[in-house]
């Protein structure tokens, strides 16, 4: 099975600090592929040379069988890599629809079109507001975004993200800050959401973790400690002494 996503042997320094050494992972069609670690491991830091926001010293990135370590963000979006922020991203003084429609603006290369005539472009808007509607939030288009509960505003990150029609889905925390009600409600969505996107998702929410995740990969000092299913990766002697515990 080819993967939809994957990194080769990524390495990155800083100073006498080597946050990520030699990271070979993939994310496969159909597949919800959660990254764990503790705080420190290195975990954004991955997600941002996946993303395109910092250049490895060392190893690829690869979308769709194509290298794409030479892109940046906004090229790795167009390329089919959709991304959601552990801290928002979002705009809030702008209504929901400015930001959906912001998202739906980044499909289109070269020259767009002002911000306030891209409001009212048919085919911006319906892009967005059908993202809108997959989230539930189009009810809420007119709303300023500041408006919205934390969330609701997790909602519409991945509404932005949907509207670049992604092949591929980065999620850092989408879990941070909900409750509990939020967090079930967030994960029934995104478990409806692998067949039309694999999603990579760096979560601390085990409950999310183990409902979710087909793979999981544990990243601990820059470094993958293993791979594998929910069970093998619970039963791993070196994942419960760095990470989960004995009470996983």
């Amino acid at each position: 099975m080819t993967p939809v996503l994957e990194t080769r042997g990524i390495t990155k320094s800083f100073g006498a600090v080597e946050a990520s050494r030699g990271i070979s992972l993939d994310l496969r069609p159909g597949e919800i592929h959660a990254l764990i670690g503790p705080n420190g491991a290195g975990k954004s830091t991955l997600i941002q040379q996946i993303a395109g926001k910092l250049r490895p010293d060392a190893g690829s990135v690869h979308l769709l069988g194509a290298d794409v370590t030479a892109l940046g963000v906004a090229d790795r979006a167009r390329a089919g890599l959709g991304r959601t922020f552990q801290v928002s991203a979002l705009a809030m003084e702008d209504t929901v629809l400015q930001n959906a429609v912001l998202g739906a603006l980044g499909t289109r290369g070269g020259r767009v079109p002002l911000f306030r005539s891209a409001l009212h472009d048919a085919d911006l808007r319906a892009t967005a507001e059908a993202a809108l509607d997959r989230v539930g939030l189009l009810d809420s288009a007119d709303m300023q975004t500041a408006a919205l509960s934390h969330g609701q505003r997790r909602q519409l990150e991945v509404a932005v993200a949907l509207t670049l029609k992604p092949r591929a889905f980065v999620m850092d925390e989408p879990m941070a800050g909900l409750g509990a009600e939020g967090s079930a409600r967030l994960t029934r969505f995104l478990d409806g959401l692998r067949d039309e996107a694999p999603i990579l998702m760096v979560e601390h929410d085990m409950d999310a973790v183990f409902a979710l995740a087909d793979r999981i990969s544990v990243l601990v000092y820059g470094q993958l400690i293993a791979t594998g299913t929910r069970d093998e990766i619970r039963a791993n002697p070196d994942v419960r002494a760095a990470y989960l515990g004995e009470d996983a």
